[in-house]
């Protein structure tokens, strides 16, 4: 899945992703960084990620870089 970071919060690592395919809004927890090469991101950043249900809530994690399709 691709998307885009409409905000991040270095301090607590939360933050949000608008998903490419129906722009719904996908979470960032804590720990969402864990393990990929980002150590940060900027709004407006696209990214490559994978999604788990928690408490009916999407969540984000194995983030990769995205493309813009060009």
């Amino acid at each position: 899945m691709q998307g885009v970071i409409k905000t991040y919060d270095p301090g607590t690592g939360a933050g949000i992703i608008v998903r490419d395919d129906d722009r719904s809004e996908v979470f960032l927890q804590p720990g969402s960084l864990d393990g990929s090469l980002f150590r940060t991101l900027r709004q407006g950043q696209r990214v490559i990620f994978e999604t788990e249900e928690i408490d009916g809530r999407l969540y984000a994690h194995r983030l990769r870089f995205g493309m813009d399709g060009r």
